[in-house]
């Protein structure tokens, strides 16, 4: 019973639906509607005839003829017993009729019906909206040839309800279609990108605001397909070979079905070229037969001339780089020069001032010892040159690298300067393991730790803290610091600080900077908490 009572309920609001989609209910009939009526009460030889139409609880009488028709409950109403059936109803006198007797049309409640008959409007979908009825008050007769002229009219009915559908959703569909124009119009007159389309034949049917702006013309459909180029200045993208019809990107995506980012250049009758990319595809109608095609053009000018200006910068980078690979080979070259023919003819020279002390006297061997230091210094520069261009030239060896390893060593080779100065190099914790060159980070603590004994404070002992915190190596002592006024140019070739209590070369935190730059790391200058000067760097 509940699958019964479901399907009823949905034949039921199917049929609503349709009777809805029509949109007569409440609506004045027409004359057309009231016409048919009309003729159908001239049909059945009697005075009254009505179209009803049966929403969900009541009786809609849209047009009547000889009497004042009106609205009633559904409950009530003749036509709604058997309208759904199908069948063109007929009774003589409803007064006998099992079925009507009592119904308030025939009783007296609502009118004195005796004859009655109506035939109902089916939709081709066979849902019922109504009937179009006629009666009278007294007792009457059909013959079959006037139910079969009813039954047409019936069905004119449903033709003239399906006419006014149709013309109803043309008006409505010419007014979504005029508003989309409007849309479509606006659209292609405020957009940036150039829009151009043409028919089946190539010829040229619409330009839009951007491309009539970069072509200095509108569509024209009278130019030949293949005198575009000439007509419009179209040009590959070296901006002075002609492009070639074939590859007119319009025709292209008339001919191959579609286009992506084809690119071509259009000489502006005034004003700068411009460079397009342009996709596009052919247009089908049913069947597939071809409508024509449309095409989008985006201006890449500036990206063009980006991409140019890199290759430009990429062409120099790469002559750059080569420059600098022979420049560091040639400084390679030097360093072992320097190494060799330098320090070699000062080991000689300091080897005969040796023997030269031992036999002048006490005023020669003062000139003896001034031109001896004057040797250590040379050969102390040299040495410290040698490290500086190693740090620049030599290949980054990433490895892993035990820090505390590598400190240990350093200390080790400053074992003799440490002790003589007194100081004490901390480690509070186990520094940790990076992927770096362990040559260069060698030369790169050694630098920062014997910086840091070198300038020491007169006034008390050298202490000399290393830590690692955040991916961060610190360096700090207690030394007589560095002025922030100067910290900008600590790490600058042969600088040394005003005021500085020791002399150097300037040379040992340029070889550090070097070396940091080449991990990809940083390095910098920061206060010590208790005193002096704190480097601090990464290695990425």
């Amino acid at each position: 019973m509940d699958l019964v009572a479901a399907g009823e309920r949905e034949r039921e609001r199917q049929r609503l639906a349709a009777l809805h989609e029509y949109r007569l209910l409440d609506s004045p009939a027409g004359d057309e509607l009231e016409a048919v009526v009309r003729v159908a009460a001239a049909i059945a030889g009697v005075p009254n005839a009505t179209l009803n139409l049966i929403d969900e609880n009541r009786q809609c009488q849209l047009t009547t003829v000889g009497f004042e028709g009106g609205d009633s409950a559904r409950s009530d109403s003749m036509c709604a017993v058997r309208f759904e059936t199908g069948q063109f109803t007929y009774v003589p006198d409803a007064s006998v009729d099992p079925t009507f007797r009592n119904n308030p049309w025939v009783t007296g409640v609502l009118a004195d019906v005796r004859f009655y008959a109506s035939a109902p409007l089916i939709t081709p979908d066979g849902h019922a909206l109504g009937s179009l009825c006629v009666f009278h008050s007294e007792p009457a007769a059909l013959d079959d040839g006037q139910i079969a002229r009813l039954t047409d009219l019936a069905a004119i009915i449903l033709a003239l309800f399906e006419r006014r559908r149709q013309a109803r959703l043309n008006r409505e569909l010419a007014v979504i279609a005029e508003a989309r124009q409007r849309w479509t119009d606006t659209l292609l007159e405020t957009i940036d990108v150039a829009v151009v389309a043409c028919d089946e034949d190539g010829r040229l049917n619409l330009f839009n605001r951007a491309a009539r702006d970069w072509h200095g013309l509108d569509a024209d459909p009278a130019v030949d397909p293949w005198d575009f180029s000439d007509r419009y200045s179209l040009y590959e993208t070296d901006g002075r070979t002609r492009l070639d019809p074939e590859r007119v990107p319009l025709l292209r995506a008339l001919r191959e079905g579609a286009v992506t980012d084809a690119e071509l250049v259009i000489q502006r009758r005034t004003g700068d070229p411009v460079h397009v990319t342009a996709s596009g595809r052919a247009l089908t109608g049913p069947g597939g037969r071809a409508m024509g095609a449309v095409v989008a053009m985006t201006d890449v000018t500036r990206d063009r001339a980006q991409q140019r200006a890199i290759e430009q910068a990429r062409r120099e980078l790469a002559t750059a780089n080569e420059e600098l690979r022979r420049s560091n080979a040639d400084l390679s070259n030097f360093a072992g020069a320097v190494s060799h023919d330098l320090v070699a003819p000062l080991g000689a020279v300091g080897g005969y001032l040796e023997l030269l002390e031992d036999v002048v006297d006490e005023d020669a061997r003062r000139w003896v010892d001034a031109a001896s230091r004057a040797v250590t210094r040379m050969r102390d520069l040299i040495r410290s040159l040698l490290g500086y261009a190693q740090a620049g030239s030599a290949p980054v060896r990433r490895v892993p690298v035990d820090l505390g390893d590598i400190l240990e060593q350093v200390l080790a080779d400053l074992r003799g300067a440490i002790e003589e100065a007194g100081a004490r190099v901390d480690v509070p914790e186990p520094l940790p393991v990076a992927a770096c060159d362990p040559v260069l980070i060698r030369q790169l603590l050694q630098n920062l730790v014997a910086n840091a004994v070198k300038y020491r404070h007169p006034d008390r002992p050298c202490v000399v803290t290393v830590t690692a915190t955040g991916g961060e190596i610190r360096v700090a002592d207690n030394g007589v610091g560095i002025p922030p006024e100067q910290r900008s140019r600590v790490f600058d070739m042969f600088t040394r600080l005003d005021d500085a209590p020791a002399t150097g070369h300037g040379i040992g935190l340029s070889s550090c900077l070097r070396i940091v730059d080449r991990h990809g790391g940083s390095i910098r200058v920061a206060d010590n908490p208790g005193g002096g000067t704190a480097f601090v760097f990464t290695l990425p």
